[in-house]
């Protein structure tokens, strides 16, 4: 009875926010202010903490190792500081002369409090501190290594910037505001996780995003109570909501920056956090995930083409090795002769049931996959061997699985990666369809379908239906769903997420 009772206490019960931290100001004694942060840094070995003397008062220069460049350091800070005269009586208006007319650094700011001093620090700031002073200044000379801006490899397109997101949080926002040049694209910054303390910015329009999701994306990342956030894939519970039990995602990723500036220009609402090149878009729509930044350069025919295709091996992935295992073992009348003909000598060959086989070649693929993204590169090409002659092959020729079956799985691990956004969902629902259909047949496929069919209709992403505009029907939205019509007509009208018919927002 214990252990269900901490097992309750730790699933079902929502988890208290730690209260903040008390906020603890500076002294006038450098010598107090320096021993403070050396006692919170238990000395750490990063920490470096710079003597200088001007005019009879001492200084010191706080910085973190490998934080920030010492060539700017040493030019903007130390050097300006040291070899300046310094005007004024007072020890406090000695410090204001430096802070007005001798550091050079155009990014300074003002702390008062060892909180604020401890966010800057180690973001890559210097601070400054004079004795005799109860403030201190963080001068921005950041100079840590991080990957230059690259063609995304998740995100792969034929026309178009080849410029990806990378991990710094300021270079991500230049992406996005060199390509949008208004004054109405506005970042937010704040903070999340009460240990890493990471920068995560809102990016909207503010002349095209609703009020309400705006206030609602704010309360969710407000709402973050964790103690570390390394990655956007952290914040997407908080954004999707408590009671959000659909395999489909309301909350969209991308590593591509013309992607966000075409969403947000919508009237979406882009989240990116420092240390990731992985962008959240919110609120996100199914219909989305079928679009491509590919298609808006392509000629309208060719782009509706490829979005068919896309639907199309939406529903194969999911549905094709179920409708196999259902119709091969409970209406095989529905089958051609020569077909059902193949089918059944292939599985009096082998010692599964269909049913059984088609789920342990599914789960090999699985395995196999996962094997392949965390497998060394140059290992990579023996893993595509092995898999050829154990699955392709060996299994084949030994009896042990069917040769219509290993087509049929192909086919739909093909399938999946047409939409790779989707992959996760389309992963489970085609082993959920597999085993329905193996036990109940047609009409059990039937109705998990209809079923999921249900969940995705009945789901709001920030009060905007997640089926729009499809289900509520938009006539006019529909130029850019199952058609994408050429930019003459996709240019008369921007329909922003507040406009869909069915939205709580707009009424």
């Amino acid at each position: 009875m214990n252990f269900i009772s901490y097992l309750k206490e730790v699933y079902c019960d929502k988890p208290k926010k730690p209260s903040a931290p008390r906020v603890r100001f500076f002294s006038t004694s450098l010598t107090e202010n320096v021993e403070f942060f050396k006692r919170e840094f238990d000395e750490s070995a990063d920490l470096s903490v710079r003597y200088v003397r001007i005019d009879d008062i001492d200084c010191a220069v706080i910085t973190i190792g490998g934080m920030v460049d010492k060539e700017t350091l040493t030019h903007s800070v130390v050097t300006p500081i040291t070899q300046s005269k310094i005007l004024g009586n007072t020890k406090k208006e000695k410090y204001e002369f430096i802070r007005d007319n001798v550091i050079s650094a155009s990014d300074q700011v003002q702390v008062s409090n060892f909180q604020d001093a401890f966010n800057m620090i180690m973001s890559g700031f210097a601070i400054f501190a004079m004795d005799g002073c109860d403030c201190m200044l963080a001068v921005g000379v950041q100079g840590y290594p991080f990957r230059s801006v690259s063609e995304p490899s998740t995100e792969v397109i034929q026309r178009g910037s080849r410029e990806g997101f990378v991990e710094p949080l300021m270079v991500n926002m230049t992406l996005i505001r060199r390509r949008l040049k208004s004054t109405k694209l506005k970042f937010e910054m704040s903070r999340v996780g009460t240990v890493s303390k990471t920068s995560v910015c809102i990016c909207y329009m503010r002349d095209k995003v609703s009020e309400d999701i705006l206030n609602k994306v704010r309360q969710c990342i407000a709402s973050v109570d964790l103690e570390t956030v390394v990655e956007s894939g952290y914040l997407m519970p908080y954004l999707e909501g408590d009671n959000d039990f659909s395999l489909f995602s309301g909350v969209g990723m991308t590593e591509r920056p013309d992607t966000v500036c075409g969403k947000i220009s919508e009237g979406r609402v882009a989240v990116i956090l420092d240390g990731t090149p992985n962008v959240l878009i919110v609120p996100y729509l199914f219909t989305e995930y079928f679009q491509h930044i590919d298609d808006y350069s392509r000629h309208p025919y060719f782009a509706t083409f490829t979005r068919w295709l896309k639907y199309m091996a939406f529903f194969l992935s999911i549905l094709l090795p179920g409708l196999y295992v259902a119709i091969s073992t409970f209406s095989p009348e529905i089958l051609p002769g020569p077909i059902f003909m193949k089918i059944a000598l292939a599985v009096g060959r082998t010692p599964f049931s269909l049913m059984t086989e088609t789920i342990i070649i599914h789960l090999i693929y699985e395995i196999m996959r996962e094997a392949g993204l965390r497998i060394p590169r140059p290992l990579g090409h023996a893993v595509s061997i092995v898999g050829a002659l154990v699955i392709g092959e060996t299994a084949v020729s030994s009896g042990l699985i069917g040769a219509p079956t290993l087509m049929v799985v192909a086919l739909t691990a093909i399938s999946s990666y047409v939409i790779p956004n989707l992959y996760e969902p389309i992963s489970i629902l085609k082993f959920v369809f597999v085993i329905v259909g193996g036990i109940f047949g047609i009409w059990g496929i039937m109705i998990v379908f209809t079923s999921v069919l249900i969940n995705i209709c009945s789901k709001n992403s920030y009060g905007v239906p997640f089926t729009s505009p499809i289900s509520p029907f938009n006539m006019f939205a529909m130029r850019d769903v199952l058609v994408r019509l050429s930019w003459n007509f996709l240019s008369r009208k921007s329909i922003k997420v507040q406009d869909l018919p069915g939205s709580e927002i707009e009424k």
